[in-house]
């Protein structure tokens, strides 16, 4: 904790940072969405172009060949490419997963991959936590890693484990201590980077997901996969705290990216209410149509606020754990209202696929179930900043 003032900044910061990313995104509109949609493939030219510019290593520290920007920076590369019609969930993991190994890796860690990272020589895009039988419950994930002879032995299984076929190293919780081994559920889970290259088919199974939205996501396998211990980041056992560090970074940027998702979408139905005429009237002069996009916006310029409070806390080094919780909760919410709202003003044209409102609302439809559920943040909310009893 620190005594000094912790600023927000209003309207549009980074405006250099903003343009730039702009830019790029208007070389990729709405129809290579679509058709990477209708091929389940990836952004792979977008993303690319991403990493060259530097913007995905935006938090890695420019000793380590990244930019050294602080998380609100990063938030507003986020926001910028989702309103302007783009997806930043297919890159955006390659700018915080990283933070576990810049927090709790050591030195010789840290120079071996992180440069690699920035430059895009290497790919850290895939984050193994979820189970199908556990969901939330990490602490009674089943994935094992047993220390044998040299080498962890690693057995289990991942699942909705998004870009695993996209990324070279993939950031891996697994127990290496039994859960009734140990004095809290929390201790004995450990985390390791483990190289898909060198192990898919030897160890590594990646089989695709098809979901409703394309976010390449998969569900892997580890069949006696050996990870050298030096693969082990940070202390054996303590993967679990490690993780949680860096969830309030995840929370507020994922917030921050819904926030662009709901500003596209406003201004979409914004736009199509003046223009649509019908009974010889703009639709929008109906306060039908009307009212539900005013209230969007307004709840999308205050979850904005939060989400801007949230990222000045982290900056500043403050507690901002329930800034970061709430950020995500608000923003997920402002946008699903815009996206109904626009999707509602658009009336039957909102199911044609060529004006992309049904892919936008599709995908704003995560942000309530993921990263992490609107009632598990309601739960952390009633416990850890309201003092009521555990929920669950």
């Amino acid at each position: 904790m620190t005594d000094t003032a912790t600023m927000v900044a209003l309207g549009e910061d980074y405006p250099e940072l903003r343009e730039s990313v702009r830019k790029i995104c208007e070389r990729y509109p709405g129809a290579y969405w679509r058709k990477l949609e209708a091929e389940q493939a990836y952004p792979t030219e977008f993303i690319t172009e991403l990493t060259q510019g530097g913007f995905l290593a935006s938090l890695i520290p420019e000793e380590y060949g990244g930019s050294g920007l602080p998380l609100r920076a990063a938030a507003v590369i986020l926001e910028e490419v989702n309103a302007s019609g783009c997806t930043a969930s297919q890159g955006h993991a390659q700018m915080y997963i990283m933070g576990t190994v810049l927090r709790h890796g050591s030195e010789e860690q840290k120079r071996r991959y992180l440069p690699k990272i920035a430059s895009g020589e290497l790919r850290l895009q895939a984050f193994g936590v979820t189970e199908p039988t556990t969901g939330s419950d990490t602490t009674k994930l089943k994935t094992r890693a047993v220390k044998q002879g040299n080498h962890y032995v690693i057995n289990g299984q991942k699942v909705w484990t998004s870009r695993a076929r996209h990324s070279d190293l993939m950031l891996l919780l697994a127990r290496t201590t039994p859960v009734d081994e140990v004095k809290r559920r929390t201790d004995g889970l450990s985390v390791f980077l483990v190289d898909l290259r060198e192990n898919l088919g030897h160890g590594v199974e990646i089989r695709p997901i098809e979901a409703m939205i394309n976010h390449n996501t998969t569900e892997v396998f580890f069949d006696n996969l050996a990870v050298p211990p030096e693969n082990l980041i940070g202390e054996e056992g303590r993967g679990f705290h490690y993780i949680l560090d860096g969830m309030n970074a995840e929370r507020i940027l994922v917030a921050q990216e819904c926030i662009g998702d709901g500003r596209w979408l406003l201004q979409k139905g914004i736009d199509y209410a003046k223009e649509r005429i019908v009974f010889d009237r703009p639709i929008g002069q109906n306060q039908g149509v009307q009212f539900p996009l005013a209230r969007a916006y307004a709840e999308l310029e205050a979850a904005d606020m939060i989400c801007r409070r949230a990222a000045a806390l982290f900056d500043a080094g403050q507690e901002c754990g329930a800034d970061a919780n709430m950020a995500k909760l608000l923003a997920s919410e402002a946008t699903w209202h815009a996206a109904e709202a626009t999707f509602s003003a658009y009336g039957g044209f909102a199911f044609a696929r060529e004006y992309d409102i049904e892919r936008k609302w599709r995908e704003v439809r995560l942000y309530q179930t993921a990263p992490i559920s609107t009632n598990l943040i309601l739960a952390y909310i009633g416990q850890h900043v309201l003092g009521m009893p555990r929920s669950y």
